[in-house]
C-alpha cells in the first residue's frame, strides 16, 4: 500500500451502483487517503453509500446548480489538503497501483493517467473506439486520431495541486474538459503529460458514458 499523502476527487451524480467499489479501492490502495466527493445533486442512494465509509477521511460537497465537469474538479482541488491529487471516476475501481512510480513521473510530467479496462455487466469487453487508447505502451502527449486532438482522461489521472490551481480546467465545457486542458498544456504552456499502463482501473459501464459506443 502506498504510504503517501494523497487527495482523491470523485465526482458523483447518481452513482449508487459503483461508488462503493470506487471508494473501497482507494482505501485499499492508499494509506489514509483524503477523499473529496463532489456531488451533482444525486437523487439515488449515492450519498447514503458514501456515508457507509464514515470512519474514513471523506468530505462531501454538493453542487446544486451550474454544474460542469471543469467546475466540479476545480472545486474539488480547492478543497484538497494534499499536494498530490488523483481525479477518479465514480465508476472506476483501482486494480493496479504503484504510487512511487506515479510520483517519479510527476516530477517530469504535469499529468499522469493510467490504463482502463472496460467492464460491461462484469465482462471485460474489447478495447475498440476510444478504449483503444488504453494500450500496453507508455505514451507522452498522447494524440488521438479518432478525436484529432490530444487525449487525456480524467477517469484515472494524477496531478500536482499547485499546478492545477495555477492552470485550472475550463468550466464552460459540458464534457471533455481533460482534452481541452491537454491542448492548452502542450500547445500553449509547452508542457507534457503521460499515459502509462503501469497503473490501471476497471471502468464499469454506465448508460451515460460517452466512451461506450460499439460494445464488443
Amino acid at each position: 500500500m502506498a504510504n503517501s499523502k494523497i487527495s482523491i476527487i470523485i465526482r458523483t451524480r447518481e452513482e449508487e451502483r459503483h461508488i462503493g467499489y470506487s471508494i473501497q479501492s482507494c482505501i485499499d490502495n492508499f494509506d489514509n487517503p483524503e477523499i473529496i466527493i463532489i456531488d451533482d445533486n444525486s437523487k439515488d442512494q449515492t450519498l447514503k453509500i458514501v456515508s457507509l465509509f464514515d470512519k474514513y477521511n471523506i468530505k462531501v460537497y454538493n453542487i446544486k446548480e451550474n454544474y460542469s465537469p471543469g467546475y466540479s474538479i476545480n472545486l474539488g482541488v480547492s478543497k484538497c489538503s494534499n499536494d498530490l491529487i488523483l481525479v477518479l471516476s465514480a465508476h472506476c475501481q483501482i486494480i493496479k497501483m504503484d504510487l512511487e512510480i506515479v510520483k517519479s513521473y510527476l516530477s517530469k510530467y504535469r499529468a499522469v493517467f493510467g490504463n482502463q479496462t472496460p467492464i460491461f455487466n462484469g465482462k471485460k469487453i474489447t478495447k475498440r473506439y476510444l478504449w483503444s487508447h488504453f494500450g500496453n505502451t507508455s505514451i507522452v502527449n498522447m494524440y488521438s486520431e479518432i478525436e484529432e486532438r490530444y487525449f487525456l482522461h480524467n477517469a484515472f489521472c494524477f496531478y500536482d495541486k499547485d499546478f492545477l490551481i495555477a492552470n485550472p480546467f475550463d468550466e464552460k465545457y459540458s464534457g471533455k474538459e481533460d482534452r481541452y486542458w491537454a491542448i492548452n498544456l502542450v500547445d500553449n504552456l509547452k508542457e507534457q503529460f503521460l499515459y502509462t499502463p503501469e497503473i490501471e482501473v476497471n471502468h464499469f459501464y454506465t448508460k451515460k458514458g460517452a466512451t461506450w459506443k460499439g460494445l464488443g
